[in-house]
C-alpha cells in the first residue's frame, strides 16, 4: 500500500461479490485506490433495478443509486453455480489481496468458494464479511435490511421528536448498511497491513447489527451501565432528560443548530459579536456573558448543581437565540463560523452541492459518461485526507464490462 498520485490503495486488488449492504464499502476502496473488481450473476445485480433512474428511465444502465455506490470499479459476471465459473472466480481470488462479501453465512462454503476453502492456498489473504448479525451465533441466519438493522441495533430508537406520541424515525441514506460497510473497511485496511507487514491473512467478520449498535451514542451504555433509557428529541442527542432545544428559525423562516458556549473562548467571541452589532443593552443578563470570560467558561457537569454556572450557560443560550431570531439563518451560520462559534445550518441536498464551502472542499465532483456523452454531479469524498485522497475514478461499470479479467 502507498500514498502515490493513484491513492492509498493503489496496488491492491480486491474481488467484491455485488451485494446491496456492502456497495459502500467497495465504493471507498476503490475511490482510496484500490482495483476493485465486482461479480455479478449474468444479467447484472438486483440493484441495478433501484430507481431513481436517469431521466426516469428504468434500465440495468441508468441506475442512480447503481451508479452512485459502484463509482471506480470493474465489473465481471459470474455464474456462481457454474463449476466453470467457479474456478474462474478462484483464478481471480488466487491474483487479489482481498475479497468483500455479503452472502448468507453457508452459501459459499456449499460453493466450495469461503475463506476456509480458499486460504490454504493464498495464506496472505484478508476476506470481509458483511452479514446481519456475523458469521455466528444463533441470528446468523437470520435475514436483514437496512430498516430493520437500524431498528434492533438502536439507532432508530434515537432518532424523532419531542413529541413520542409520533413513531420514530428511520435514519435515511443506509445509515445501518453504511455503518457496517465503515467498520468492515476499518477491519479490511488492518488486516491488509498485517498481510503486508506479517505475511498472514485474516477474516474479517462484520456483524452489521454490533456495527451499528455500537454507534448509538451513548444510548447503549446508559442502558448498561445505569439501566437508564434515552428519548428521541427532535433535533438534537437522545438523552435520558430532555435537553434545550437547538434547532432553531431564523429571521428569513430558514433554520440553524445550535451548540452553546462552554469555553473562555467562545464566551469572548459572542461577547464580542454582540457588542460589534451594538445589541448589548438588548441582551438580557449580559454580564453574565462577561462572568463566562472571566471564568473562563463552564463545566457544564456542573450545571444542575451551581446555580451560577447554570445562569451562565442559559445567558449563553438566550443570546444566541436573540441573535437567530434577528438574523437570517445564512448570516448567522456565516458570522458564527467566522468566530469559531460551533453552529450549523439546516441544508437541503441541492444546497449542500451547490453551497461555496462545500464547492471549495472538493465535495461536489463532476464524473463523465463517456457511454452518454455527458457529465454528471456526484457526491465526493465523505472526510479530507490530504495523504490518503479519495477520488471518483471513473463511473459505475456496465454489466459484464471488463469480462475479459477472468
Amino acid at each position: 500500500m502507498n500514498g502515490g498520485a493513484d491513492g492509498a490503495l493503489a496496488g491492491v486488488r480486491v474481488v467484491e461479490l455485488a451485494s446491496e449492504q456492502g456497495a459502500f464499502a467497495g465504493k471507498m476502496l476503490a475511490d482510496l485506490g484500490a482495483e476493485v473488481v465486482l461479480v455479478e450473476p449474468y444479467g447484472g445485480h438486483a440493484t441495478r433495478h433501484f430507481e431513481p433512474f436517469l431521466d426516469d428511465v428504468p434500465g440495468p444502465e441508468r441506475s442512480l443509486w447503481w451508479w452512485h455506490y459502484n463509482t471506480g470499479k470493474l465489473g465481471v459476471t459470474l455464474d456462481l453455480d457454474e463449476e466453470a465459473d467457479r474456478g474462474r472466480f478462484r483464478e481471480l481470488v488466487a491474483s487479489s489481496d482481498a475479497v468483500l462479501e455479503g452472502e448468507m453465512p453457508g452459501r459459499l462454503g456449499a460453493l466450495g468458494l469461503d475463506y476456509e476453502d480458499l486460504s490454504p492456498g493464498h495464506p496472505t489473504l484478508v476476506w470481509t464479511s458483511i452479514t446481519p448479525f456475523g458469521r455466528t451465533g444463533s441470528r446468523s441466519l437470520e435475514p436483514a435490511t437496512d430498516l430493520t438493522i437500524l431498528a434492533g441495533a438502536g439507532a432508530a430508537w434515537s432518532c424523532g421528536y419531542d413529541d413520542h406520541r409520533l413513531p420514530p424515525v428511520r435514519p435515511g441514506g443506509n445509515q445501518g448498511y453504511h455503518t457496517a460497510c465503515l467498520w468492515a473497511v476499518e477491519g479490511t485496511l488492518a488486516a491488509l497491513y498485517a498481510s503486508r507487514t506479517l505475511g498472514i491473512g485474516q477474516h474479517v467478520d462484520t456483524s452489521m447489527h454490533a456495527a451499528t449498535n455500537v454507534t448509538t451514542e451513548a444510548g447503549t451504555y446508559e442502558w448498561l451501565v445505569a439501566r437508564a433509557t434515552v428519548q428521541r428529541q427532535t433535533f438534537r442527542h437522545a438523552a435520558v432528560r430532555q435537553t434545550p432545544q437547538r434547532l432553531l428559525t431564523a429571521s428569513d423562516g430558514g433554520q440553524v443548530i445550535l451548540a452553546l458556549p462552554r469555553y473562555g473562548g467562545e464566551f469572548r467571541a459572542l461577547v464580542d459579536w454582540i457588542v460589534e452589532l451594538g445589541l448589548a443593552d438588548q441582551i438580557d443578563d449580559f454580564f453574565l456573558l462577561e462572568m463566562g470570560v472571566q471564568r473562563g467558561g463552564v463545566v457544564v457537569s456542573e450545571v444542575e448543581t451551581d446555580a451560577l454556572v447554570a445562569a451562565i450557560y442559559q445567558a449563553g443560550s438566550d443570546a444566541l437565540r436573540y441573535l437567530v431570531e434577528h438574523m437570517p439563518a445564512r448570516q448567522f451560520f456565516l458570522d458564527a463560523q467566522r468566530r469559531d462559534l460551533p453552529v450549523g445550518i439546516l441544508f437541503a441536498p441541492e444546497d449542500v452541492i451547490e453551497d461555496e464551502h462545500f464547492i471549495a472542499r472538493g465535495f461536489p465532483v463532476e464524473v463523465h459518461h463517456e457511454d452518454l456523452d455527458r457529465s454528471f454531479t456526484y457526491p465526493g469524498a465523505p472526510f479530507h485526507a490530504p495523504a490518503s485522497p479519495w477520488r471518483v475514478r471513473r463511473r459505475a461499470p456496465h454489466v459484464g464490462e471488463h469480462n475479459g479479467l477472468v
